[in-house]
């Protein structure tokens, strides 16, 4: 490969055989020709245009679609982009820095600079072709073959003609499964209590529609202390922020009755969100952090003394009075918990979110926050609360929410129902057990989501 950071030249054709070959050996070009031929056949088989194995980048992302992989495959057609780009633009920073540091310094930057690259490329290979070998019924050895330096046309040319090695499924025949298994229909609007009838929460990603979120319609009634449950990635945080109005969706969302996207901001005062990290200053006292927050969190023209009997109201059922001279920075744990769910409550919520209130804290001191969570639903309120401690506490909450990521990667309704029900539902005893059972294997988890999925939308549709 010529040096072009040290000579200063730049040849065109050179760099065509380095954009769509990878060398400039003859040797080279008639291996990367092998490996794209294969590509065509795999893509065929995937049922993806086999003239994506062409195009530089683009195959890339094709083949992690083919493995299961799409969410690395973007990352990593990304980062060799970059790298391509870099042969082209890298001479002028280069001669940047070689004029200020030094011909040697420069080239120690540049080398460790692509050398970085290199690394987390290879990192995001690798998670995608181990993909491969799920997909295509073969062992795990085959992962050697496409590691290998200059060979990988080896398993692309055997797996892409060869009729024995067919995918277990295509790509879009596995888009269009996923589509079936879509629940038409919408939740039981409420008088009283939280209805969402969510039908698509997405985002433009990577040039193309990434769904986050679909098909997820519940009624949950007032007084009712629910549970949300999911593994990483299945869209908790998404959907929480797709009720509360923070991140719109393509969804209905009413709160006894009332829309929560058309009057958002007369709405904002009857949703409380307490997020996981706190947000508090240290310096601040636990009086003057509620007094703050009470200007904030109440309507304006609110006098200030029914600000301050408010503040003390919320001090006395979360039992803040005896520290409510004491510096933030000295509570302990769990008051730093309570003081960061006052502050949210003081706007006396109808719908109460918490994401992981109980993050650091003991079993104890878990038990009593949500005992008192627990008196709050019963007051009439909605809580709902994201745990990944849950069956410690599990005989507090009144029913669970499931979400669990499809073979798309989009988040989907799995369950909405009574703990006991849930547990008959999965064929599981425990709540840890039930979000396994979702989880992707590669997640350690036993990859049944798509079948919870589709069982729970026949359940509603009988």
């Amino acid at each position: 490969m010529k040096d072009w950071y040290l000579t200063g030249t730049f040849d065109i054709i050179a760099f065509i055989k380095l954009l769509f070959w990878g060398t400039e050996s003859l040797t080279g070009i008639i291996f990367q020709s092998l490996y794209m031929a294969g590509l065509w056949k795999m893509f065929q088989k995937s049922g993806i245009k086999g003239w994506w194995a062409l195009i530089p980048c683009a195959s890339d992302y094709q083949l992690s679609r083919c493995a299961g992989r799409e969410p690395e495959g973007r990352v990593y057609s990304v980062l060799v982009f970059l790298q391509k780009i870099w042969l082209v633009v890298g001479i002028v920073p280069y001669t940047i820095l070689r004029r200020w540091i030094g011909n040697d310094s420069a080239a120690i930057m540049f080398d460790v600079l692509l050398g970085t690259l290199a690394i987390v490329q290879l990192i995001y290979y690798i998670r995608i072709i181990t993909g491969l070998p799920q997909v295509y019924g073969v062992r795990k050895r085959w992962l050697w073959l496409w590691l290998a330096p200059y060979i990988t046309f080896i398993p692309a040319l055997i797996w892409g003609f060869n009729k024995r090695y067919q995918p277990a499924w295509k790509v879009e025949d596995m888009k269009a499964e996923l589509e079936k298994m879509a629940f038409q229909g919408s939740a039981t609007v409420l008088d009283e209590g939280l209805t969402v009838n969510l039908t698509e929460r997405s985002v433009r990603e990577f040039f193309q529609k990434k769904t986050l979120l679909r098909d997820i319609h519940l009624s949950i009634p007032s007084g009712h202390m629910v549970l949300l449950l999911g593994g990483s990635g299945a869209g908790k945080t998404t959907f929480l922020n797709a009720v509360n109005g923070y991140e719109k969706a393509k969804a209905e969302v009413l709160l006894n009755g009332r829309n929560m996207y058309s009057d958002y901001k007369k709405m904002q005062y009857e949703v409380g969100f307490v997020p996981q990290q706190e947000m508090m200053r240290g310096k601040d006292t636990v009086l003057s952090t509620l007094l703050d927050a009470a200007k904030l969190r109440l309507p304006k023209g609110v006098p200030a003394a029914t600000r301050r009997k408010r503040v003390d109201e919320v001090m006395e059922i979360f039992g803040l009075t005896p520290v409510k001279n004491n510096l933030v920075e000295k509570l302990s744990g769990g008051q730093k918990k309570r003081l960061s769910i006052s502050i949210e409550f003081l706007s006396n919520p109808s719908l109460f979110i918490l994401d992981e209130p109980d993050s650091g804290l003991d079993g104890v001191m878990a038990r009593e926050l949500f005992t008192q969570l627990r008196r709050i639903a019963d007051t009439g309120k909605i809580v709902i609360v994201i745990t990944h401690t849950p069956d410690r506490v599990i005989d507090l909450f009144d029913d669970v929410i499931v979400l669990a990521k499809d073979s798309a990667r989009t988040g989907r309704l799995a369950w909405y129902g009574s703990i006991e029900d849930a547990k008959k539902f999965f064929g599981r005893d425990s709540m840890e057990k039930i979000v396994k059972s979702v989880n992707r294997k590669e997640e350690g988890g036993d990859g049944l989501a798509d079948d919870f999925v589709m069982k729970y939308g026949e359940v509603q549709h009988a």
